[in-house]
């Protein structure tokens, strides 16, 4: 496996990736990391599996996050974390032209994928989305939505509230997640109500997907409610819904990432066939 690392300005942020390039190549997954974290926590279990199944993988730092430019946990607005989506996908496509194309996104991650290909016109094989976040599975305190729906349009940012046992029922996986130097905790007025708000959409429009989908989430995750994933699978024909029982938020790093990661590499490569 090839690392290569690629830097582009976009929105006056400079964003970070890098791509993994299996010897042969049967397709290109494009990974989009969840909030608070960054690319760098899927080169152990989720890039490795998708190189295996001669998956070339594009991935990046979302602006305000990891290794790419801004202020942390914040965003000049939703449409641009889809035109940084969209710039991705398109290095992809010209990197690796005419092979398909497949989006894989986590909790805001999925977020970001499902509405893309809701609300923008792209050529898609599949697309992956685990514990995709639609809905919280917690109610912020009610000051706090008082103050950051009055603040929208600031770059003031607060304490996201995530609880950080909540990631994985493996306490070692918990301890990584807390000493990681690039994860963060903050999150601006203008990265969580356009997300939030986007989630709901999602859900209401995901009768007009048109790209075949696998959902996964967890019954257990305290995060991200299951239930939102639930609705949006119900009111698509497009998508697989496959959930793991007592599974906590990020499935990729919990007791039961094995059996996970199979299943995401079984679904994909029925998609190339």
């Amino acid at each position: 496996m090839k690392e290569v690392e690629f830097r582009f300005h976009l929105h006056g942020c400079e964003v970070y990736g890098f791509q993994a390039i299996p010897n042969s190549v049967k397709g290109v997954v494009i990974l989009v990391h969840g909030f608070g974290e960054h690319s760098g926590r899927y080169k152990n279990t989720v890039i490795p599996m998708l190189v295996s199944a001669d998956l070339a993988v594009l991935t990046y730092d979302n602006v305000g996050h990891g290794k790419s430019s801004g202020r942390r946990g914040h965003c000049p607005s939703y449409e641009a974390l889809l035109d940084i989506l969209r710039e991705v996908i398109e290095k992809a496509e010209a990197r690796f032209p005419n092979l398909p194309v497949f989006l894989y996104g986590h909790s805001m991650g999925g977020n970001l994928v499902l509405n893309y290909v809701l609300k923008r016109e792209v050529k898609l094989t599949g697309i992956v989305a685990t514990s995709p976040y639609l809905r919280l599975a917690f109610k912020p305190p009610k000051w706090k939505i008082f103050i950051g729906r009055r603040l929208k349009g600031s770059a003031i940012t607060l304490p996201s509230g995530l609880d950080p046992s909540g990631i994985s029922r493996i306490p070692e996986e918990v301890e990584k997640y807390k000493n990681d130097p690039l994860v963060h905790d903050k999150v601006s007025p203008m990265f969580s109500f356009p997300v939030m708000d986007a989630g709901e959409w999602a859900i209401q429009n995901a009768n007009q997907l048109k790209v075949d989908t696998l959902l996964l989430h967890g019954t257990a995750d305290q995060i991200i409610d299951p239930e939102g994933t639930k609705a949006f699978h119900q009111n698509s024909a497009k998508t697989t819904l496959e959930l793991f029982e007592g599974g906590y938020h990020e499935l990729h790093n919990d007791s039961c990432k094995v059996e996970m990661l199979q299943t995401i590499s079984n679904w994909l490569q029925q998609q190339l066939v």
